[in-house]
């Protein structure tokens, strides 16, 4: 299929006039794009998330992923250092998230007081996002519907909130990380810091997707922030009475 042909059939699988329409439209020339130059006049809040790059990214049941390429970059009309994304013209196999429904998207954010795990403030709903402890860059395949009925450990094990308001989106840093170690082989280091409350840097199973793949994900603190905080916690303790 030739790249027009395939730009076409892409906009046809996009609902018209939706923001995630909108970015692939942008970014169908495949050339660089300042976020905020040129994002930020499509939807400044979901520009990169699941409305935006993220959902294409992910794909659907009925669209493939596509493969775009984020980093900072000179922009030439601000004359800033930015975020700018490129479609590279590829696409993949679809990774997406299935729709979590309302009601137990209410109850999660209940169980966790509407706290967002990292800078642990409370926020409004609109200011976090659900996010699946198991990276969806892992699944291998699309993810089951989610039962509404999930007790309060099944929702502790599968979920974790992230903050995502205008100072940042900690679950695209945490997408960036899993991206990054799946290329690599090497664990995530949240914010800078190597530390894993489980295992070293290197990723530790043989499987790179799929439900045995999570265990490798164990001790990475994108996997488990408020575990590896406080394992973190008591090493350092350990450490300044051993001193």
């Amino acid at each position: 299929m030739s790249d027009k042909a395939l730009v076409e059939t892409i906009k046809t699988q996009l609902r018209k006039d939706s923001t995630q329409s909108k970015v692939f439209n942008l970014l169908s020339d495949q050339r660089w794009h300042c976020r905020e130059c040129e994002g930020k006049k499509i939807a400044s809040a979901q520009y990169a998330g699941g409305g935006g790059i993220q959902g294409l990214q992910r794909g659907t049941r009925s669209r493939p992923g596509l493969v775009i390429e984020t980093e900072k970059r000179y922009c030439q009309t601000c004359g800033e250092i930015r975020l700018g994304d490129r479609w590279t013209g590829e696409i993949k196999s679809a990774n997406s998230a299935a729709n979590i429904p309302a009601s137990l998207a209410e109850k999660v954010l209940k169980v966790y007081s509407y706290t967002d795990v990292i800078e642990q403030r409370q926020r409004a709903d609109h200011e976090l996002g659900i996010d699946h402890r198991f990276p969806m860059e892992r699944w291998g395949e699309s993810e089951p519907p989610h039962l509404t009925s999930m007790s309060e450990a099944e929702i502790h094990k599968k979920f974790q909130l992230l903050k995502k308001d205008a100072s940042g989106n900690h679950n695209l840093l945490k997408s960036r990380s899993c991206e990054r170690c799946i290329k690599t082989g090497r664990r995530g280091t949240p914010f800078g810091i190597r530390f894993w409350y489980r295992g070293s840097e290197d990723w530790p199973s043989q499987h790179q997707r799929g439900a045995e793949a999570e265990e490798g994900c164990v001790g990475c603190g994108w996997y488990n922030f408020e575990t590896w905080r406080y394992a973190l916690n008591q090493k350092l303790t350990e450490s300044a009475h051993n001193d």
